[in-house]
């Protein structure tokens, strides 16, 4: 349900995507080279996969943190679309229940 004061109470989990990013790039590094030491090209191979995603993960969290918190996309991009619950049955200024 909307309140009407989303967007200063929103968190963003950017900071958090970040360092995830980070966590796995270093494990999916590690792993490609220690499978390729290991000489097994399969398992090297998947570990490159996953250093591949978590890179393209960590470049655009970076740019969506640059881009800041006041980013918006359009003017023909709504800021959310609304749902059946928002108006339904009922006109916009209408109570429900009664």
């Amino acid at each position: 349900m909307r309140t009407g004061n989303e967007p200063s109470t929103a968190r963003s989990p950017l900071r958090m995507r970040l360092w995830l990013s980070v966590w796995g790039t270093a494990w999916a590094a590690f792993g490609l080279t220690a499978f390729l030491i290991a000489e097994r090209p399969g398992w090297a191979a998947a570990c490159g996969v996953l250093l591949l995603i978590t890179v393209t993960d960590f470049c655009l969290v970076v740019r969506r943190i640059r881009q800041g918190s006041r980013y918006q996309p359009g003017r023909d991009v709504p800021p959310y679309d609304p749902t059946e619950d928002d108006h339904g049955e009922h006109g916009p200024g209408e109570r429900r229940g009664r």
